[in-house]
């Protein structure tokens, strides 16, 4: 079954009311501080054959608790009753009262807040005399609320037999009206497709036609709990695609659900025959993952605009917050210089900012282009892809050599390029900020902003056109907070008019430039070794050597000639020894693994991950890469405070780090599978066969974050 015992590991962090305590002293009643359980029973015409006789246990929750149906769902357990009666006596089964769904994060629970009832009936045998029923129940149940508590409770009570037992007859009354009934004129059918259960369901009540229907799956470790159900009313006819799960564990022949209507505080009952064969769980893993089910939630045909704006939303407010990542800020140093240039040169100002916003846009969008259509090619690529090839690597590394040195004063673009391209570069100022842009998105491909995330995500799952558009959507959030510095003359009017200050400020530029080049030599050692490294440094000495010797401030033509002449064969030397070294390595050749070799974490798979939430271990899940500044700021920050660390340890978690440096199909994929598209990206699997969802944490990590994740186990 999915996770039925995932919480009992829980016992070990809080204790499971080791013994219930009395109360009122009453051996029917037992409380602690979750709930108020109580044996209760109900005998209009006593206990005598023939007559109806309910027991029953009373729950009364705490506030903001739950206990579970009998289908828990993605985690819990349900509530199990052991009865001690009189020779001849039989209870029957549970009659379950119809639950309601429970979200948490991710995953989607079935069970019950407030006061509950579970009434069981009592089948008394004809002859039976006895003046007094003693009733004896040892029930167990798993409360929750941020935290999880198993407990359970021995009751006692006593009834007469010949004497009516009706206190709690208001109780059972209110019980029977959220009892699912049972439907037999309902006439179901149900056909299997890779991914999703396919039902046809006639005959339900007519007031039901056209109100959104809820299903709870009487079999657990079958569907996909927390999915979306696809569905839409024919007729009479209720008509659903309902996800399965990509950990199911069950392919039973018969199924039985209860169904809700909207606004029904009570649903009904319906078997249906599953005929097999049932499709392998990896059908269901590889495909698209459906968003989160909303209580009574049904698709229509604007469900997926309504999913896609909110996809441009969140990409908006990402593209925003992308500029305050770290591996934006040396492009950012680009764009304050240039626009401090021309801070009070208003139509200089406003054509930049727009020619960069174009640059921005129009770079995102073929990126995106370029990744869309290798995914549709068969490829497991996700957004900063590019940076998984040493040698994109390393020609970005000798771009931003170059910028530095152009900044730092050791050569000036003017004295290298042809005098109609140096001449067309001073005539058109804006093709330096539409370029800007371009290089800002190349640089800022390798980060996820918060957002970004689950927008990336869902836009690779979309038609081409809609997919383009959520990405422009993040371009022009990039772009958005310089175009409207561009276009407020505030902005302008607050810097320092130009002077000799912006001659030191243009060398200060350069060392964010030098920075970039050093964590982009330390990408390429991570993919292809200390020998691509080596190779790269002498490839940026003799190309940094050669931008001095053609385009030194003050060289005579005939320094030029000179130095330049061996300049060209030292770069000509250098590149026939780099370009070996930087082919991408075959893809089972070793590679330094980003801190994987530090004690704590091992490499991932997705059958390590398998085979230690089935031991009972909570797994937590890096997914990371050398060339994700995020990452690494996440990975020297929060993963490497002590504190989370021994948290991590004290309750029991395998740590995992998978490392997308290089390509990789099986991260890739993996990454589909929980609906993203680049890293970083942080997954807790809770323990227990098959782990279930897992909680998705923030791309900012924070030691709260993973506490309260944590807790959330």
């Amino acid at each position: 079954m999915l996770l039925p015992r995932v919480l009992l590991s829980l016992a070990f962090v809080v204790p499971c009311s080791a013994h219930a305590v009395l109360f009122g002293g009453s051996p029917a009643v037992v409380k602690t501080d979750q709930v108020r359980a109580e044996l209760v029973a109900h005998a209009p015409d006593g206990v005598q054959a023939g007559k109806p006789v309910w027991l029953g246990l009373k729950i009364t929750h705490e506030p903001h608790w739950h206990t579970y149906w009998k289908n828990p769902g993605d985690s819990g357990l349900p509530t199990t009753l052991q009865w001690t009666l009189p020779t001849g006596l039989q209870a029957g089964e549970v009659a379950w009262p119809t639950p309601k769904k429970l979200p948490v994060g991710p995953l989607v629970n079935y069970g019950y807040e407030d006061t509950l009832l579970l009434p069981v009936p009592l089948t008394v045998p004809a002859g039976f005399a006895a003046p007094t029923v003693e009733v004896k129940l040892h029930a167990e149940w798993l409360v929750c609320k941020e935290v999880c508590i198993p407990q359970s409770g021995d009751f006692t009570l006593a009834l007469p037999a010949q004497a009516a037992t009706a206190a709690n007859a208001a109780d059972f009354d209110a019980a029977q009206r959220r009892m699912p009934a049972p439907l037999p004129q309902a006439r179901a059918t149900a056909t299997l497709s890779d991914t999703a259960l396919q039902l046809r369901i006639a005959g339900l009540p007519a007031a039901w036609q056209g109100r959104a229907v809820e299903f709870f799956p009487e079999t657990a470790g079958v569907v996909d709990n927390a999915a979306r159900i696809t569905a839409q009313w024919q007729g009479d006819a209720w008509q659903a695609a309902v996800p399965l799960s990509a950990q199911r564990s069950e392919s039973p022949a018969r199924m039985a659900a209860v169904l809700v209507a909207a606004g029904v505080p009570a649903g009904v009952q319906v078997a249906f025959d599953v005929p097999g064969p049932w499709p392998d769980p990896a059908l269901a893993a590889a495909a698209p993952p459906a968003p989160a089910h909303e209580a009574g939630a049904q698709s229509t045909p604007s469900g997926t605009s309504l999913g896609w704006a909110g996809a441009l939303l969140l990409a908006l407010g990402g593209g925003m917050l992308l500029n305050l990542m770290p591996c934006v800020f040396p492009v950012l140093s680009l764009k304050v210089l240039g626009f401090a240039s021309h801070a009070h040169d208003g139509r200089a100002r406003v054509g930049g900012g727009l020619a960069y916003t174009a640059g921005v846009v129009l770079s995102f969008l073929a990126l995106a282009g370029v990744l869309l259509a290798l995914r549709a090619g068969g490829e497991q690529l996700g957004w900063g892809f590019q940076l998984q090839s040493p040698s994109v690597v390393a020609a970005l590394a000798a771009l931003f050599t170059l910028i530095g040195l152009n900044l730092a004063g050791v050569f000036e673009f003017g004295s290298v390029l042809p005098g109609n391209l140096a001449s067309l570069r001073a005539r058109h100022p804006m093709a330096d900020s539409f370029l800007t842009g371009v290089l800002a998105v190349a640089v800022a491909s390798p980060c996820t902003a918060p957002f970004m995330g689950a927008s990336l995500g869902l836009a690779v799952t979309l038609p081409a056109a809609q997919a383009l558009a959520v990405f422009g959507a993040l371009a022009l959030g990039m772009a958005l907070p310089y175009l409207a510095a561009s276009l407020w003359p505030a902005a302008a009017r607050a810097l320092p008019r130009p002077g000799v200050w912006m001659l030191r400020f243009k060398v200060l530029m350069a060392f964010p430039m030098f920075a970039t080049v050093v964590w982009l030599v330390w990408v390429l050692g991570q993919q292809a070794g200390i020998d691509a490294v080596a190779a790269l440094l002498g490839l940026l000495l003799a190309l940094a050597f050669a931008a001095w010797a053609w385009g030194g401030p003050g060289s005579g033509r005939t320094a030029r000639l000179s130095f330049g002449g061996v300049s060209a064969l030292l770069l000509a030397a250098a590149l026939a020894w780099a370009l070996p070294a930087l082919r991408e390595p075959p893809a089972d050749a070793p590679v330094a693994a980003a801190g994987i070799a530090t004690g704590a974490w091992e490499p991932w798979s997705a059958a390590r991950v398998a085979e230690l939430t089935a031991q009972g271990r909570p797994v937590f899940v890096d997914f990371t890469a050398a060339w994700c500044v995020t990452c690494q700021f996440n990975k020297r920050g929060t993963l490497a405070d002590a504190q989370v660390m021994a948290d991590f340890q004290a309750r029991d978690v395998a740590l995992l780090r998978a490392d997308w440096t290089r390509r990789d199909a099986a991260i890739g994929a993996e990454l589909t599978r929980l609906g993203r598209s680049g890293v970083p990206v942080y997954a807790l699997y809770r323990p227990g066969a098959g782990g279930g969802a897992p909680q998705l944490l923030p791309e900012i990590l924070t030691a709260q974050a993973v506490r309260e994740a944590l807790g959330r186990l």
